[in-house]
């Protein structure tokens, strides 16, 4: 049996769950609740826990892989390996400060005092620098810290950079780029070499169609050359005639949606004609 650690709440936790549908790794006997889940595969077990604690219980066993941010990883200093990038919950982890400090480096906050849920990856950023600081660790609302007197600066995840704006704060530095891992331990990877294997295939081709479509359409022969010159497919399109006696050809390719547009405009103005287009589910290389 295989254990898996995913977060049991917050702002990943539906996009997580979402991969896992789409990579065929269906959840059953699952509640809101419940800590534990079965799935499709016998082989295959969740355990739901907090992000911040996953590392920590797959280095000791309690889970063969999980699933958490990368900041967490990192914080935890765990002995776990780094399997897959999921391309979910994408954050910067910042040093930020009053807009009306007048600080503009990290250099400037010496002996001063920062606020943070990660003092682990704070003293290590501080030290790396060589600039000595008074690390205050707080469990939420860093960003309002400065403004109360407990902190000079923060050092906070952000994603979009609203929430350090609504607070009159201004990034000095980036710290730590973090999103979602999945992660397992040495143990774990010798022990189950073959289903961890399985699993990051699975996860990993859903992650490789995102943003895909399969493109088919018919093509005279006579435009075949320019067509596959309109084409940045992932390794050239596939080629298939239509019939023995037909002069027409079948042509198969995966784009990127951001170039749709452009391209089916393209593929239609040098001969291509009956073009569809398809969702991707999976790729599997």
């Amino acid at each position: 049996m295989v254990r898996i650690a995913l977060p049991n709440k917050g702002r990943v936790y539906e996009p997580i769950m979402d991969l896992f549908e789409r990579a065929g790794l269906h959840i059953v006997d699952h509640s809101d609740r419940s800590l534990f889940a079965k799935t499709v595969d016998d082989e295959i077990s969740l355990l739901f826990a907090r992000a911040r604690d996953i590392p920590e219980y797959v280095e000791n066993g309690a889970a063969d892989l999980g699933i958490t941010g990368e900041d967490f990883i990192h914080e935890s200093g765990a002995d776990v390996e780094t399997l897959l990038d999921l391309g979910i919950g994408k954050a910067d982890l910042v040093l930020a400060v009053p807009e009306e400090s007048g600080i503009e480096k990290a250099e400037q906050l010496k002996d001063k005092k920062i606020a943070t849920e990660f003092p682990a990856i704070t003293r290590k950023f501080f030290e790396s620098k060589g600039i000595h600081v008074h690390v205050v660790e707080v469990s939420g609302a860093t960003e309002i810290t400065p403004h109360i007197g407990v902190a000079d600066a923060i050092v906070d995840l952000t994603s979009s950079g609203t929430t350090l704006s609504i607070n009159h704060l201004k990034v000095v530095e980036h710290v730590l780029r973090t999103s979602q891992k999945l992660i397992a331990s040495k143990e774990s990877l010798a022990k189950h070499p073959k289903k961890v294997s399985e699993i990051k295939l699975a996860l990993e081709s859903v992650i490789e169609a995102k943003g895909k479509r399969y493109l088919m359409m018919n093509v005279p022969a006579a435009a075949l050359e320019a067509v596959k010159k309109k084409l940045p497919g992932l390794s050239g399109p596939t080629v298939m005639k239509v019939e023995a006696n037909s002069p027409m050809c079948a042509v198969h390719a995966v784009v990127h949606e951001r170039e749709i547009y452009k391209v089916v405009n393209e593929l239609k103005s040098v001969g291509a004609r009956d073009i569809l287009i398809v969702p991707i589910e999976r790729i599997v290389r």
